[in-house]
């Protein structure tokens, strides 16, 4: 086990390690342990009682965050004609078709979130193999396919982050930075955990939510009391 810095061992030492803590007060502990240079992200993490491998136990969608994550996203847009124009006048900071899909080829994505509308897919499904591994491969059901380009950007935008739970059964995200008011990161864990409470998949069996931590990019996890979420 590799040793822990001095650092990391005084941050451990404000945490009772056993302990689960009410949501509240778990993120004013992660607020408190973010000292770094930066200004750090506060992050949630979620165990939750599934096995991804079964199509019925997967959990993947988006959530709108009530304060925003203090992340500025970047957002690439396939779209011809009005549609390109629409995402434009909408924020979007790269919009294009052919001449977009050849830089996602060689490898020049200067974007963090994908949308294209429905008659694009036929171009982007094409760069499956680019977009699929970096989580950019737009989707109808998280709303990245659609014609509505406007509400699409202005949702990347104004703090919607997207969620999937990996192997282990986990769904992670940043919930704002350690700068926003302790209330704000508040607002926005519950709305984080009520879109993983609503997500719950039908092969789901027993207890869905099992244990939950939040911690700032380099400090460390605060266990939290799980029945303090729905306070």
């Amino acid at each position: 086990m590799a040793k822990l810095t001095k650092r990391m061992k005084a941050l451990a030492e404000t945490v009772t390690a056993t302990k689960a803590y009410p949501l509240a007060e778990a993120i004013n502990l992660a607020k408190a342990n973010a000292k770094a240079k930066f200004d750090e992200t506060i992050e949630i993490s979620m165990n939750l009682g599934i096995d991804p491998r079964h199509a019925d136990q997967m959990v993947r969608g988006m959530v709108g965050l009530p304060n925003g994550t203090g992340k500025t996203v970047r957002v690439g847009v396939f779209a011809r004609g009005p549609k390109a124009e629409e995402a434009k006048a909408a924020g979007a900071d790269v919009v294009g078709a052919d001449d977009l899909a050849a830089l996602v080829q060689e490898g020049k994505i200067d974007f963090d979130r994908c949308i294209a509308t429905p008659d694009m897919m036929a171009l982007v499904g094409r760069l499956g193999k680019v977009l699929g591994p970096r989580g950019l491969m737009p989707n109808p059901k998280l709303g990245t396919v659609t014609m509505d380009v406007k509400g699409a950007v202005a949702a990347a935008k104004g703090g919607q982050v997207e969620f999937r739970a990996e192997k282990a059964g986990i769904v992670h995200a940043g919930i704002g930075k350690a700068s926003f008011g302790a209330d704000q990161l508040v607002e926005n864990a519950k709305a984080f955990v009520e879109a993983i409470q609503k997500s719950r998949p039908t092969g789901a069996k027993g207890t869905y939510v099992k244990k939950v931590a939040v911690s700032s990019t380099m400090g460390v996890g605060v266990s939290v009391d799980v029945s303090s979420l729905s306070a």
